[in-house]
């Protein structure tokens, strides 16, 4: 929360970007019966309650933040979008914004005094994947509304509320296998007229009213209340949507993917529902009290549907220059006092498994970023840090960057639909994996609950550990994160775990680096084409070239030929990637490669492609290097010019070009000490690539990556 508020003058008025002016009058005030008041009121009133219940130095502060009665409401289902006034406040703002939203993508069908209908005019995915968070979708007119209603001058107005999983199938081209419920919807945003902001540490608190005048209408005078929309206790039958064991047979199913090499993770979840007799603010308030987390939330989102979170996880934070993320993997119980709880944060800081998940989670996160970041300024600010809940203990890494130009922090949001840590690696192969497996639809779970302010910020919490209720019924959906080493029934036993405290409110339990873009940079003036092999690392490696002076295009492998018959470049690197060379049919792009007399590097799927192309087997290993860093001896090579004769990397494979095999026109320049091929180069032609991911935090250390990407450069150059 910006403290800025408790400094406010009384009485203030701007003008938003396109036209809207806004009164805001301030009240001071001290105590929390304002806040509790408010927290009831939600029983009834459409609103919203954003509570941080833990602080954490540089990261987390507590706070609480909150309205009822918001005069505008925008929902969406699929691409239809309904504008509603939910008061005669509200039709000064559906005026406003008939007016002036202006993104060719949203087709109005409907406009009355309290409404517009519309839906979105759907594209083709963009061929530059740099662009991918731009594809027309109803965020488009999310960032319009932004667009027109923009300030400088106000940090806390803005659109408040949930952003539901099914988002993403607007983002990726992902099969939908179930049908969804008439009810669900993917949105659903409040812009308030007034705002109460508490400070729990000195116990101060502001509430801001806001007026509203567009052309020859004004909300000035016009009362604030809103219609009813309350909670339904019907009697209900509890239910879960796996019988007993059944989650096993989904954690053997991810663990024959890993095998595969189909995936590196995955974030399966399962869904139980139970009768509630409690009323939402009642288990909000408990559920403070029995498990503060940094993103608390009590929504009213109208139609009887409500969403009373506790998620200890960022989603994204970013002021419109900096973005931020907190991934967390590694979860353990507390123990029964001080020295259990040392003993488990001992277990969970030395489990490999717990930081194979993080790895993961961190270098997808940081790809994530890179598609939208400036090279070079993506860091990990906190490694395996532990932050601790009233039952469990997580390890937690900090990462940011910063907005590449022509780049908002809607960007930053979309970017990273969904976090890897409740969906998995390679992200589409894996929310594929989670959309064929689980036995019901994640509805506003894994999605996204928070703001998007209209200075251009937005900070948002992953939607989990959340309960949503509905006609008597409380919903609680929870994964595990699974790995080849995964157990099924201590998976299955982790998700009943995470689910404790949510149970408790329900029932009532007691409470040194190369300088980016210099002049003589190798890659300095070059033109790099990246496919992407449905990766989730593609864009860090992007990061890495441009670092090193590159100009790089990243596409996905349907655009290969379309691009590389097009365009000239000066090196074609073949991305990581899922499953097998033949599925995305590399070997015909390296037939348009060699044609062209291009240089390629490829990137583990990259340089299995190259053995196989050459004539070499792929085997499979006995067990998944999925997150694991190894050392690896060297032996020259271009592609491991100036480096030591022992590095350590970071891997994530389950296949590779089995030594026996390979090919005589092809060379092993580095290998780990049990005899797999790291690093291949062909002793003729300027091809080659290596096993590891040189993009990876684990092949951080001496710059060992970002060393690799600027030799791939050296592929191309003749011997002296």
């Amino acid at each position: 929360m910006n403290r800025t508020v408790f400094s406010l003058p009384a009485d203030s008025a701007y003008k938003t970007r396109a036209g809207l002016t806004v009164a805001r009058h301030v009240d001071y005030f001290t105590g929390g019966t304002a806040l509790d008041d408010l927290i009831v009121r939600l029983d009834q009133r459409r609103g919203v309650v954003l509570s941080s219940g833990t602080t954490v130095p540089g990261r987390y502060e507590s706070f609480d933040l909150g309205f009822a009665d918001p005069p505008l409401l925008l929902e969406t289902t699929g691409t239809d979008f309904t504008l509603t006034a939910l008061n005669k406040r509200g039709q000064v703002l559906i005026a406003f914004l008939a007016d002036t939203l202006q993104d060719p993508c949203i087709a109005l069908d409907g406009r009355t005094m309290s409404k517009l209908k519309g839906h979105i005019i759907r594209g083709e995915a963009p061929v530059e994947e740099d662009q991918r968070t731009r594809r027309a979708s109803v965020m488009s007119l999310v960032r319009d509304m932004v667009a027109q209603l923009f300030s400088s001058d106000d940090s806390m107005l803005g659109l408040y509320g949930a952003f539901a999983y099914d988002l993403v199938f607007q983002m990726e081209d992902l099969k939908q296998k179930r049908m969804r419920e008439a009810d669900q919807r993917d949105i659903v945003l409040y812009l308030p007229d007034t705002l109460l902001a508490y400070d729990r540490a000195t116990g101060r608190g502001v509430l801001m009213s806001y007026d509203f005048t567009w052309k020859d209408r004004t909300t000035k005078g016009l009362p604030r209340d809103t219609p009813d929309s309350g909670y339904n206790k019907a009697p209900r039958q509890g239910f879960a949507d796996h019988a007993p064991g059944e989650y096993q047979r989904t954690v053997e199913n991810a663990r024959a993917a890993f095998a595969r090499g189909d995936l590196f993770e995955a974030v399966p979840g399962q869904l139980f529902a139970e009768p509630c007799e409690r009323s939402p603010a009642e288990v909000f308030q408990r559920l403070c009290v029995i498990n503060p987390s940094p993103y608390g939330a009590l929504m009213n989102l109208g139609d009887g549907e409500f969403l009373v979170a506790a998620s200890p996880e960022m989603f994204v934070r970013s002021d419109g220059r900096r973005v931020e993320t907190c991934p967390i993997s590694g979860t353990i119980a507390r123990g029964v006092d001080a020295i259990g709880d040392a003993e488990q944060i001992r277990q969970l800081l030395n489990s490999e498994k717990d930081e194979f998940e993080l790895n993961m989670c961190t270098d997808v996160d940081r790809n994530d970023k890179a598609r939208v970041c400036v090279p070079g300024t993506i860091k990990v600010l906190a490694r395996r840090q532990i932050e601790t809940y009233s039952k469990l203990f997580h390890t937690v890494d900090h990462v940011e960057g910063m907005l590449r130009p022509g780049f908002d922090a809607l960007d930053a949001f979309l970017t990273h639909a969904w976090a890897v840590t409740v969906t998995g690696a390679p992200k589409l192969w894996a929310m594929q994996f989670v959309e064929d497996n689980e036995r019901s639809s994640r509805r506003w779970y894994a999605g996204a609950i928070g703001a998007v302010s209209f200075d251009g910020g937005i900070n948002t919490g992953i939607t989990i550990r959340t309960i949503r209720m509905k006609d008597g019924l409380a919903e609680v959906r929870v994964g595990a994160t699974l790995l080849f080493d995964s157990d099924p029934v201590a998976e299955e036993k982790e998700c009943q775990t995470k689910a404790a405290a949510l149970f408790q409110a329900l029932r009532g339990d007691p409470p040194k680096r190369l300088s980016a873009f210099a002049p003589d940079a190798t890659g300095s003036g070059k033109k790099v084409l990246l496919i992407d092999h449905d990766d989730s690392f593609v864009h860090m490696l992007a990061d890495y070239f441009r670092q090193v002076g590159a100009t790089v295009s990243v596409v996905r492998h349907v655009h290969a030929q379309t691009v590389l018959n097009r365009e000239s470049f000066d090196l074609l690197v073949l991305s990581p990637g899922p499953g097998r060379p033949a599925d995305f049919g590399i070997g015909k792009t390296l037939d348009t490669a060699l044609d062209k007399k291009l240089p390629v590097f490829g990137v583990c799927l990259g340089v299995q492609a190259i053995g196989e192309y050459f004539g070499g087997v792929l085997g499979q290993l006995a067990q998944p290097a999925h997150g694991r860093p190894s050392r690896v001896q060297v032996r020259g090579g271009k592609l491991m010019n100036g480096l030591p004769n022992e590095i350590v990397i970071g891997r994530y494979h389950s296949l590779f070009v089995e030594q026996d095999s390979m090919p005589d026109v092809l060379t092993v320049t580095a290998s780990t000490e049990d005899g797999v091929a790291m690093a291949i180069e062909h002793k003729t032609l300027p091809v080659g690539g290596v096993q590891f991911h040189p993009e990876s935090l684990m092949s951080l250390g001496g710059e060992v990556g970002l060393r690799i990407v600027e030799n791939a450069f050296r592929l191309g150059q003749r011997p002296n």
